[in-house]
């Protein structure tokens, strides 16, 4: 056959092809494909539920409808009824004898701040024995925590509702960046900062929040994506409008003024504060899609520093997990990746909102921080669109014309494609005490969404 123009030859799966052609001059291009990941027969039985389009459609609707107003800042004991003793964590459940060094130097630090033990050593070894201490997921009670995610009974939590469905969720307050309890340091300036936060933050913060109506932090999120904040690894300008929010009243406020310059010091020069009243908005985002039969939208991803853990909503809490990944990305000072641990924290939480790595598109500022470049950025969000189920306006990305933000992740199509939803995230010292070591990018582990399609198999309506 002769052909009056020259071919123009697509080509997927293995090269062979492709080299052979391009050998002889032919102008190929190449489509990434890899046969999908996991059980095949597993596949067909959730693509074939007759349940699954609708389902996940209803889970959307849930996740786009839900709100999230800031209505009180209170002690965990009387938010989630921790008892003496009783520590929420970060990720799925997880082991003295397999946690983390961050996870471990965190529970140390939890030990510490309680006063229930006099030293590391007494706290290691009280932990190491369950001597009157247990601890549990952040998740298993409605709650979030960054990176090791400790809640303890003393410390004040954020307490977010979502007035259309009833649903509340809590979150520690940000305690700032370098040694920090949430990554793994609990030296004497670490438990000295946590007790401040008790005595003079918190109430601070609850007496803002009580003098007016219900912060409404899906509207600051909304903003906040339109302003460079991509919610998970930047939160700059989300922590400014919180501060304008809450301001006054402190002002007004019956506290101390240096108290009050204190606070407003340590809240305004902190960029990552607002993350904590962004991760229980998330939180209720996802919740609002939690117990759908026959939806294969994730409504989990958490770490905690040694396994990686998604649930999806069509499995309601059951945890799904698999080693964590190191995530790759720059360090701070002198430590490199020897010294960074695996994945830790709830903080994926914005991930499987639609936000942070998701979003990546809209803070073009963070890239260098996290080590990729814009092009990068827009091309991680784009790729994110292949496998969520779709897209949430009240969060439009400037770049993109304010398109959606990527939201619903579905198991299906991580599995089909083999496309790993992307994460942003902070990187805790391999070494218990260590703090924070870098920051950068990582993914989770596929055999979490293989294990979820064969527990959505099984539960099949075919």
């Amino acid at each position: 056959m002769n052909l009056s123009t020259p071919p123009a030859v697509v080509t997927a799966g293995a090269s062979l092809l492709a080299d052979a052609l391009r050998a002889q001059a032919v102008d190929v291009s190449e489509v990434l494909w890899q046969p999908p990941a996991g059980d095949p027969a597993a596949l067909a039985a959730v693509m074939g539920d007759p349940r699954r389009v609708p389902a996940n459609a209803r889970a959307l609707t849930a996740m786009l409808a839900a709100e999230a107003h800031l209505v009180d800042v209170v002690p965990a004991a009387e938010a989630l009824g921790l008892g003496p003793g009783e520590f929420l964590h970060a990720g799925p459940p997880v082991e003295w004898d397999r946690a983390s060094g961050p996870m471990r130097g965190a529970l140390v630090g939890a030990m510490l701040f309680e006063g229930l033990a006099a030293t590391p050593e007494d706290a290691e070894r009280r932990l190491a024995a369950g001597d009157g201490v247990s601890w549990a997921p952040c998740h298993s009670r409605g709650a979030v925590g960054p990176m090791a995610g400790l809640i303890t009974p003393s410390m004040w939590v954020f307490c977010l509702r979502d007035p259309s469905t009833g649903h509340e969720s809590w979150c520690s307050l940000n305690e700032g960046l370098g040694k920090v309890l949430r990554y793994g340091a609990y030296g004497p300036e670490v438990i000295e900062r946590l007790h401040w936060m008790t005595a003079v933050l918190g109430p601070m913060l609850q007496h803002a929040v009580r003098a007016g109506d219900p912060v409404d932090v899906k509207a600051i999120v909304a903003q906040m994506i339109q302003m460079g904040d991509e919610g998970h690894n930047r939160n700059r300008a989300g922590t400014l409008m919180f501060l304008r929010e809450v301001l006054p009243a402190m002002i007004d406020s019956d506290f101390a003024q240096a108290d009050v310059a204190a606070a407003v010091r340590f809240v305004s020069g902190n960029d990552h504060f607002f993350l904590n009243l962004v991760m229980p908005a998330c939180k209720l985002q996802a919740r609002a899609a939690a117990e759908i039969p026959g939806s294969t939208v994730v409504t989990v991803m958490a770490r905690n520093g040694t396994d990686f853990g998604i649930q999806t909503a069509g499995t309601g809490d059951t945890w799904f997990t698999a080693p964590a990944n190191t995530p790759e990305g720059l360090f701070l000072g002198s430590y490199g990746p020897d010294d960074a641990n695996p994945d830790i924290g709830d903080s994926a939480i914005t991930e499987t909102a639609g936000i942070g790595g998701l979003a990546m598109a809209t803070a073009p500022a963070i890239v260098r921080f996290v080590g990729g470049s814009v092009p990068d950025a827009l091309a991680t969000t784009q790729r994110m669109y292949d496998i969520t189920v779709g897209e949430n306006p009240a969060y439009g990305i400037p770049i993109l014309e304010f398109r959606g933000t990527p939201t619903g992740i579905d198991v299906t199509a991580v599995v089909r494609s083999g496309v790993l939803p992307q994460i942003n995230t902070g990187m805790a010292g391999r070494v218990a005490g260590t703090g924070q070591v870098g920051a950068g990018l990582v993914t989770p582990p596929m055999p979490c969404f293989t294990q979820a399609l064969e527990a959505l198999a099984a539960r099949s309506a075919r």
